[in-house]
């Protein structure tokens, strides 16, 4: 290892141990103090927006001088109106209980010992991610709300709003009266940066990566500490025996084309060969005419010619742009089974008129969202009533879903005794 990478790791290790200070000090404060910090971040994103809006122009045109990708640049976008959200979605946190405290469970066993479970904070979470500006406001309120602390490595091509960004939640922090080390970020945005956040185990909890999927498997693969991870959004719509053609319709374009470089959007169409020359003409005709690509299986295509066709590559692919796989399939269990071969366990979704197969199929698919008569797009932790998410995990440790502030925490067992020993 070189000089330069020494003293890096040194600056890390720092940080994670100021941090781990930090949470010491957040970890048992009221709620009110919590609530206050949220308060001034939501009122400093008003207030400093041209700031924002400015540094957030120098990352878009240096990463479109890159020639990076369209969904990538709609990713790391800020505008006036996304802005107001990040703030609103601030206000809409500190609405939410806290669940640092509440008593999951209690009882007195039979010698008299009063035993309960209570939520705690995790501690210091490891934030990783890539493009998305509005992570850095996110992460860092739910850490707060949750009583930790956070350390973040945003990505280079979004450095200068997060910059902007953290420096208005460290501000909020400050002068509020809570550590401004609570929300700290790695000073490098490089791979080597977050191979030795990932491997302070005396100082970091957990990591949540949350960006593309080599990203997310290079932090799987090369972290010490446990990690909560999806890797990406292969999400399938089925449409059913008697699925009504309107609300097909409706699911599908909003599934796919309300804002196709997200992880929930709709990825892949699997529709019943009972149910394919009457559906798919106008639902396909519907996301072609709003300039969606179809990829189609061979029966697709005879009955929709406009479709390209599919190669085995298309099936359990996250296009994350206006690119849709289509396949017929001859029964819902084929349809399940496609989805157990080529789902990445994100969301799944179904339109059906029979509540008989729709528990059929909300019992046989395995994913961390099931949806019935809806778009995929509503897994997402402010449509499920969580306020703002640090992401979607599809792993099964220790959460599934979208993690707002219950996912930051864990249990703490508290035992009461009036002079008991164990025999």
């Amino acid at each position: 290892m070189g000089e330069a990478n020494k003293e890096m790791e040194r600056e890390v290790a720092a940080i994670c141990r100021s941090a781990r200070v930090a949470s010491r000090v957040v970890a048992p404060v009221s709620r009110a103090a919590k609530d206050g910090v949220l308060v001034r971040l939501s009122e400093l994103l008003g207030e400093r927006q041209a700031d924002i809006l400015k540094a957030n122009q120098a990352d878009v045109s240096a990463a479109t001088a890159k020639g990076t990708s369209a969904p990538m640049i709609e990713r790391l976008v800020l505008d006036e109106a996304r802005v107001g959200a990040l703030a609103k979605s601030v206000q809409e946190i500190v609405e939410l209980p806290d669940p640092v405290g509440t008593v999951i469970s209690e009882e007195v066993r039979p010698n008299g010992l009063r035993v309960s479970r209570v939520r705690v904070p995790l501690g210091v979470i490891g934030m990783i991610y890539e493009s998305r500006p509005n992570v850095t406001i996110d992460a860092s309120a739910l850490a707060i709300k949750s009583g930790n602390a956070i350390v973040l490595r945003g990505g280079s091509e979004a450095a200068h709003s997060n910059r902007v960004l953290l420096a208005l939640v460290r501000e909020a922090l400050r002068t509020t009266g809570l550590p401004e080390d609570t929300v700290q970020a790695l000073p490098s945005t490089d791979r080597d940066a977050i191979r030795m956040l990932t491997w302070q185990t005396e100082t970091v909890d957990l990591v949540i990566p949350r960006g593309g999927e080599a990203l997310i498997r290079f932090v799987t693969e090369n972290s010490r500490v446990p990690v909560v991870q999806h890797y990406k959004g292969v999400c399938h719509l089925v449409l059913d025996e008697g699925a009504e053609l309107e609300r097909a319709v409706a699911i599908a374009m909003n599934g796919k084309m309300s804002r196709p470089s997200v992880c929930n959007a709709t990825e892949c169409l699997l529709v019943l060969e009972s149910e394919a020359e009457r559906l798919l003409p106008t639902v396909l005709g519907e996301l072609a005419a709003a300039g969606c690509e179809i990829r189609g299986c061979e029966r697709t295509r005879a009955i929709f010619p406009g479709a390209s066709p599919a190669t085995p590559e298309d099936f359990g692919r996250e296009f994350l742009d206006k690119i849709l796989a289509v396949r017929v399939v001859p029964s819902i269990d084929a349809a399940i089974a496609h989805i157990a071969q080529f789902g990445s366990g994100h969301t799944e979704a179904i339109v059906t008129p029979s509540e008989a197969r729709a528990a059929h199929f909300r019992a046989h698919v395995d994913a961390a969202c099931v949806v019935v008569n809806a778009s995929t797009r509503f897994h997402d932790g402010g449509e499920l009533g969580l306020g703002a998410e640090i992401g979607i995990a599809t792993s099964r440790l220790h959460w599934r879903g979208p993690m707002g502030l219950e996912s930051l925490t864990t249990m703490k067992w508290l035992v009461s005794g009036d002079g008991h020993v164990r025999n």
